[in-house]
């Protein structure tokens, strides 16, 4: 059915949307592999299946499956249901991902988390770089421009005409990282390192917090560090 939905969808999105890739044969042709993206509409999930070759999964809410009516459509775009069996979510979400990446397919995933509502690149969370080292797959960055002028967040209907630019970067290796999955340090560098590629992919601005549904930043109490002057200090000691 993806293959079908995806030979049917094409020739119309190629019709009403300019679509321009770039760095495609950064992919490998076969072997397991991990897509990561900047988020910025509801249609990123079907625009990267469209101009890649190999068969692409993303884990999307189970919500999107309730209905029968639009399950067969998230199905056949490639996406599957979070499972609600036991753990958090986001251990929910690397199971299933790892179960596509250990059968040797392509597992594309945002890890900024949600969409962007400012426009901006936001701070990704660790679980690609989890993933990556658990799997032992390289990681595809991606740069998506564009595809929030097609569907803006919140509209309901696609605006034709526009230009989407889809580039692809090189892979990262996250091989100099091994055995350190559960290295915090390790998976925020190796996040980092692939947030750094996807900004200069899309060039969109960069901003060190997470995206939330109002895209605010989350508040954090501030901790007091001593001085090392006051650290020595008997006064201070005995405060």
């Amino acid at each position: 059915m993806y293959w079908i939905v995806k030979a049917l969808v094409t020739p119309f999105v190629r019709v009403f949307v300019r679509v321009r890739v770039e760095g495609r044969e950064h992919i490998p042709r076969r072997g397991p592999v991990i897509l990561a993206s900047n988020h910025r509409s509801f249609l990123d999930s079907i625009f990267i299946p469209l101009v890649v070759r190999r068969r692409v999964t993303f884990v999307a809410k189970a919500e999107y499956f309730d209905d029968a009516k639009t399950a067969w459509f998230f199905r056949s775009c490639g996406q599957i249901p979070i499972r609600r069996e036991g753990g958090s979510a986001s251990e929910r979400a690397l199971s299933s991902a790892t179960e596509v990446l250990r059968a040797g397919k392509v597992f594309g995933i945002y890890p900024e988390g949600t969409r962007t509502r400012d426009g901006l690149l936001h701070r990704g969370h660790t679980g690609v770089a989890r993933l990556a080292l658990r799997c032992n797959v390289p990681i595809v960055p991606i740069g998506l421009i564009g595809t929030d002028d097609v569907q803006p967040i919140n509209s309901k209907m696609p605006k034709l005409f526009r230009v989407v630019r889809i580039r692809f970067g090189e892979p990262v290796d996250p091989a100099r990282y091994a055995g350190r999955e559960h290295d915090h340090m390790a998976l925020r560098e190796l996040t980092d390192e692939v947030m750094y590629e996807i900004c200069q992919l899309s060039g969109y601005e960069y901003v060190d917090t997470y995206a939330t549904k109002h895209a605010e930043d989350i508040p954090t109490d501030t901790a007091r560090v001593a001085s090392f002057a006051e650290a020595r200090s008997p006064i201070s000691a005995a405060s």
